[in-house]
């Protein structure tokens, strides 16, 4: 009953998170792009997403909870990104993003857990490479919550979720939007649909995975999806850039 119960409370939280406490970021209109993101992140997509989407000159961002580094994890049966791999993501252009350290929920922290946790990713993050920035967050499990939202705003330029839709017109830079690349979520028609909506609205497209493999986990997708999402891009001449190169082209202020 007690475990229901919490779990009623973060969809509740979450739900009210996509309403309340808004920080609007008004989207120029025909400036459509599209940003590939990873979460958690699996060894495999530093190895085999990221040189993907460099092969067609874009840059993602990738989620790092470190606490997850190099460790196994069941989910998607292989480890977790190395600090070699992650660094080596940094220094190839790509974006480092913030998850919470051991990957807990915002919704399961308090205030002050939550300071903790972002500053232990940031602390870690720092110990592999002294220029990293951790910017930009996406909430693990995807749950929002809505009396960290503030706080957030506070911490980063943009927090990111898993509710599908294209980020347009005036989007909430603490709650944004974003499409499954998962290949049990998602097909090409699904993708190619995604990319349309961009092209009309003007706006940005998010996708976000886990691991990038033949046999992929259900929260990741095939080296053939993600082909094919990148391909679409370019057919629709979409910039492929991370969260922050899009954040720095909408005109999005870096907090203090």
């Amino acid at each position: 009953m007690g475990s229901r119960l919490s779990a009623l409370k973060a969809r509740l939280s979450n739900r009210l998170a996509r309403e309340l406490f808004a920080t609007p970021l008004r989207l120029a209109a025909g400036q459509p792009m599209v940003s590939f993101t990873f979460d958690d992140i699996p060894a495999s997509a530093a190895t085999i997403g990221a040189p993907m989407l460099e092969d067609q000159g874009g840059r993602g961002t990738f989620y790092v909870s470190g606490g997850l580094v190099s460790r196994w994890s069941d989910d998607w049966r292989e480890n977790g990104a190395s600090a070699e791999q992650i660094v080596g993501l940094h220094r190839n252009g790509h974006e480092i993003g913030c998850h919470t350290f051991s990957h807990r929920a915002a919704g399961d922290c308090d205030a002050a857990a939550l300071e903790t946790e972002i500053a232990t990713n940031r602390s870690y993050m720092q110990t592999l490479d002294a220029s990293i920035r951790l910017d930009n967050f996406a909430y693990p499990y995807g749950l929002a919550a809505l009396s960290h939202k503030r706080r957030l705003r506070a911490a980063f330029r943009s927090s990111r979720g898993i509710l599908p839709g294209v980020n347009h017109g005036v989007a909430d830079l603490q709650f944004l939007r974003a499409m499954p690349l998962i290949s049990v979520g998602i097909d090409r028609d699904g993708i190619d649909r995604a990319f349309d909506r961009a092209i009309e609205t003007g706006g940005w497209l998010i996708f976000y995975t886990h691991d990038v493999a033949a046999s992929p986990s259900s929260y990741g997708c095939t080296p053939d999806l993600l082909r094919h999402a990148l391909e679409a891009a370019v057919v629709r001449r979409m910039p492929i850039v991370s969260v922050a190169e899009a954040l720095r082209r909408a005109g999005a202020q870096v907090p203090d």
